[in-house]
């Protein structure tokens, strides 16, 4: 069987850099991929991409903007550490539950996680924003994190199918 990675891009293409991960998403389909990457585009509907989850994945790879501060066009790579819904206090659970379509990816990767479809591997490679206002294109500092972003991808993926398939034996 061959290993099987969800490449997710997430956000807003109306909120400028805020659709970095939906651009990215749609260059990196552009390219050749590795056997067994599946591209979505998930956009602002994380119960979308629980639903896709379901389909069975090893590895998710979310593309967003994330503000961590840096200079606008930084680009990260964070592997995640999802919490189980217990973990959560009484009010983070009941704000949880009233949001139901998961706009924000770490309500998404919690609910997977609670219906077990949650791949043992969660990474995020996200994108520092420079301007998230009304508004359609990003960014040129945003613009070249997206060319840096497909590149790494590229390797990612490769070395995650390579990985996958080495582990299996």
């Amino acid at each position: 069987m061959t290993p099987r990675v969800l490449v997710a891009g997430m956000g807003n293409d109306l909120c400028r850099d805020d659709g970095f991960g939906i651009v990215a998403a749609r260059r990196f389909a552009e390219t050749v991929m590795p056997e067994g990457v599946r591209v979505y585009e998930a956009g602002i509907g994380g119960i979308g991409l629980i639903q896709e989850l379901m389909d069975g994945y090893e590895a998710l790879i979310i593309l967003d903007a994330i503000d961590r501060g840096g200079e606008p066009g930084t680009v990260y790579l964070l592997e995640t550490q999802v919490p189980e819904i217990e973990e959560l206090s009484a009010d983070s659970r009941q704000g949880f539950v009233a949001d139901m379509h998961y706009t924000v990816p770490s309500k998404a990767l919690t609910l997977a996680q609670a219906l077990d479809v949650l791949p043992p591997r969660v990474y995020i490679l996200g994108c520092q924003p420079k301007d998230c206002g009304l508004g359609m294109g990003l960014s040129e500092p945003v613009e070249a994190g997206v060319a840096e972003t497909v590149r790494r991808l590229g390797d990612l993926t490769a070395r995650l199918t390579h990985g996958l398939v080495s582990a299996r034996g």
